[in-house]
């Protein structure tokens, strides 16, 4: 079991002792990357290969070197003190460290995440939590969570919210679930969603409806994980039917990135199966489409070439080959087309019962 604030210690300990000694220190670091990933089915997510990167102190990387060492030290403090900062917070703490501040905070994003890394752990583990909720959840569960305050176990209904949801907390480990659902439906876009949960079809179809948002983050992934293994529920994607909703937000959920590869063996979905929309359903269930862009084009051809989870499988490459002779891209709500609820009469049902429409 990693220890953060022992690791945080001993490396700058190392660091100190280097100064004694007038060598250079410096920091070694992951490449965090897909170049530094390998994709194994039998694995089930985004392994790191190895390549590393040395932050030596120098000219060139002296402002680099002391903002990872500011950020080690407020990571220390948070974990000490039992505390978190934002993503955001933190940047603004960082407009104390004088000549070290963050001028935008992508810079210092980018920094926290290389910290991340080095340690191997997740970022809420030492301290930083996203600014984003991580997704709500309508349907047939009951998640027992517990009261802050008094440390009594509360028990969340899921069904109970009338047209409202349940919001994924940043921290999901000292959750506990209780359902009798078949399945888990994880949902892109927050529109299709609300449909679902107007007319309760997670009631019809037994299942648990949750709203991905787009990009799913670390705690949604990590949430519909725990549960779809401790409840041996499969998990079924409905996403966007573009070169995005492919590569950046299914592959994310089932497999994880190149970005944040330390810590894809809990924060993935192995066992996730893209339900829709695929680019045969265009073509099935004749959706209006919008034309692909140029970024669309450019990015089916990266993920062609460059991503090994869509390298691995001849099913996706025939599929992203067929969107790009298609030049065309659909949403979710193309399925209005037929009416407002023919996703909920027609679609679902449809894809339900024939799994081999389906993609890996």
């Amino acid at each position: 079991m990693s220890n953060p604030l022992k690791d945080i210690k001993d490396i700058s300990k190392e660091i100190y002792e280097k100064i004694l000694k007038k060598k250079l220190p410096s920091l070694n670091m992951p490449i965090r990357s897909l170049q530094n990933v390998s994709y194994d089915p039998k694995v089930g997510y985004f392994e790191m290969i190895g390549k590393a990167k040395e932050r030596t102190l120098a000219a060139s990387t002296i402002k680099t070197f002391a903002q990872s060492l500011r950020m080690m030290s407020l990571s220390k403090e948070l974990i000490e003190t039992d505390d978190i900062a934002t993503k955001r917070e933190t940047y603004y703490v960082s407009k104390n460290w004088g000549e070290a501040r963050f001028h935008e905070q992508p810079e210092s994003d980018t920094v926290m995440d290389d910290i991340e890394a080095m340690l191997m752990v997740n970022r809420e583990q030492i301290g930083f939590i996203p600014e984003e909720k991580g997704g709500d959840v309508a349907g047939r569960l009951v998640v027992i969570d517990k009261d802050q305050e008094t440390n009594k176990e509360l028990r969340i209904d899921c069904t109970k919210f009338g047209s409202g949801a349940y919001s994924i907390p940043a921290s999901v480990e000292h959750l506990k679930f209780e359902t009798d659902a078949k399945f888990i439906l994880a949902i892109e876009t927050a529109g299709m969603f609300q449909r679902l949960v107007k007319h309760k079809y997670w009631q019809k179809a037994n299942c648990i409806l949750i709203s991905m948002g787009g990009v799913p983050t670390r705690a949604c992934r990590r949430f519909i994980r725990r549960l779809s293994d401790e409840r041996k529920l499969p998990v079924y994607v409905f996403v966007d039917c573009d070169p995005y909703g492919i590569g950046n937000i299914y592959r994310t959920l089932k497999v994880g990135s190149g970005n944040a590869a330390h810590i894809n063996k809990f924060f993935c979905v192995p066992q996730a199966k893209y339900l829709g929309v695929t680019p045969q359903d265009i073509i099935d269930y004749n959706l209006p489409t919008h034309p692909l862009l140029e970024i669309d084009v450019k990015k089916i051809k990266d993920l062609l070439k460059n991503d090994p989870f869509i390298l691995h499988y001849k099913e996706w490459q025939q599929a992203l080959k067929q969107l790009d002779s298609m030049k065309k891209r659909a949403e979710q709500q193309a399925l209005a087309k037929w009416g407002l609820n023919f996703v909920i009469e027609k679609y679902l049902p449809d894809k339900l019962k024939n799994p081999k429409t389906w993609l890996p």
